[in-house]
């Protein structure tokens, strides 16, 4: 229709909402790469020579009409019927007229989980104040392993390219990134006397004497702590230049074995040395959570380890309570948070995996904090064999590689210690991950 190449695309609506700008730049700046620009103005829509739509109950005319749900023109939270069609064997819903370019409203639709809406509905929390997956649309209409946003989006491109030829999307590769969780960096050393007379009398207690020597031996310098990976972590990750966050607990542990001092120069050392190569994040700990003056010291204690900005964050055991704690991380100017997953269940939260902007439902504004997406963590595959592991997080990677999204799995630090059945881990980081990045 239009022979002249164009990079930015021109969206009429009779209302330019926060929603809407939401919406409409996740998928298509954020998730296809073009620049769009948006106009209330008929006149404008009208004589604008190059690629166009317009988003709204009705069309103007003849051009590319997407119709609207309805959602991005509400504020606040309201309750909303949620029905899951399919659109080529696509899961979708908030359905729309024939008159649409597409069968659903893909911009509310996408809004709905990025944001996080159904999150903010009445659910029944799990034992550690953690949203179910089984609550989730996603889980209950089987799609949770599908980044069905970004599957739209590459869709509506194709879409548009009809329409357009000669509207230029830029070329993306996938992305892939390890978080390793060092809620508990190291098994034997580190703990103080105190913390270790206990833990060998409740070795003796439960006549674990292979644990006993094992402790004497790392605590006497025969042998390396088997948490304290992470000289393998940096090695293997700087070799195949995959990306790696490392996250570090620096408030109180959530059982009194896993508490370490955090004061102690060899702690301070491998976050330091860590943070050299890498980069370092907090682990938000179960107080700071609740306190945001808790949160402020933890953040303090980091920063004064590494010298540098803290940039990244993780919850403990992937709590994420909407809206406090991303307001909280808002305030605080951290950039990105890491939790937003669920922790025995594979799959895309927020439907996406490309990285998004925390959208406060409450005060209705985008803010500038980024929520990475995660696709797994390790004990999401609880149940498999080493083999179905394999099978399962390369079926994963196939789909975020088909929509060159990112994808990101969560590991605890122990995962990599050299025990035969972490074996399917190592290999996951050093081989199956890698080979997706050449």
């Amino acid at each position: 229709m239009f022979p002249e190449n164009f990079t930015m695309l021109l969206i009429f609506t009779q209302k330019v909402t926060p929603r809407v700008t939401y919406a409409f730049k996740h998928l298509f700046t954020r998730i296809l790469g073009i620049e769009v620009r948006f106009t209330t103005e008929i006149e404008v829509f009208i004589s604008h020579t190059g690629a166009k739509i317009s988003y709204g109950k009705q069309a103007l005319g003849n051009e590319l009409f997407f119709q609207s749900h309805g959602l991005l023109n509400q504020m606040g939270i309201e309750s909303v019927d949620v029905t899951v069609k399919e659109w080529d064997d696509v899961p979708c819903f908030f359905s729309t007229s024939d008159k649409s370019a597409i069968p659903f409203d893909i911009f509310s639709a996408s809004f709905y989980l990025l944001s996080r809406y159904e999150e903010y509905q009445p659910h029944v929390k799990d034992g550690l104040g953690r949203y179910p997956a089984s609550e989730s649309i996603g889980f209950k209409n089987q799609f949770l392993e599908i980044p069905v946003i970004d599957v739209w989006a590459y869709k509506l491109k194709a879409v548009l390219k009809e329409s357009f030829d000669g509207l230029i999307f830029p070329k993306k590769k996938m992305k892939s990134a390890v978080i390793a969780n060092a809620q508990a960096p190291f098994a034997y050393i580190q703990k103080g006397v105190y913390r270790s007379f206990i833990a060998y009398f409740n070795d003796l207690i439960g006549l674990r004497f292979n644990s006993i020597l094992n402790r004497t031996r790392v605590i006497f310098g025969f042998q390396r702590d088997p948490h304290d990976t992470f000289k393998w972590l940096v090695n293997v990750t700087k070799n195949n230049s995959l990306k790696l966050f490392v996250f570090f607990l620096l408030g109180e542990a959530n059982s009194f074995d896993e508490s370490i001092n955090t004061h102690r120069k060899r702690f301070k050392m491998l976050i330091k040395t860590v943070s050299d190569y890498h980069q370092v994040g907090l682990l938000v700990s179960e107080k700071a959570l609740k306190n945001n003056e808790i949160l402020k010291i933890e953040k303090l204690k980091l920063v004064s380890i590494t010298n540098r900005k803290l940039l990244n964050s993780l919850n403990l055991n992937f709590v994420v309570n909407l809206p406090e704690i991303y307001r909280n991380l808002v305030e605080l100017e951290v950039e990105k948070d890491f939790t937003m997953v669920y922790e025995n269940v594979v799959g895309f939260r927020a439907g996406t995996c490309t990285p998004f902007l925390f959208y406060d439902l409450d005060y209705e504004i985008r803010t500038p904090l980024i929520i990475y997406p995660i696709s797994c963590t390790s004990k999401g595959f609880n149940r498999l064999s080493p083999n179905g592991i394999i099978e399962k997080v390369t079926r994963i990677i196939d789909v975020v590689d088909s929509v060159n999204g990112t994808f990101s799995m969560i590991f605890s630090n122990q995962d990599f210690s050299i025990d035969p059945n972490n074996k399917v881990w190592r290999t996951l980081i050093s081989e199956t991950i890698p080979s997706y990045e050449k």
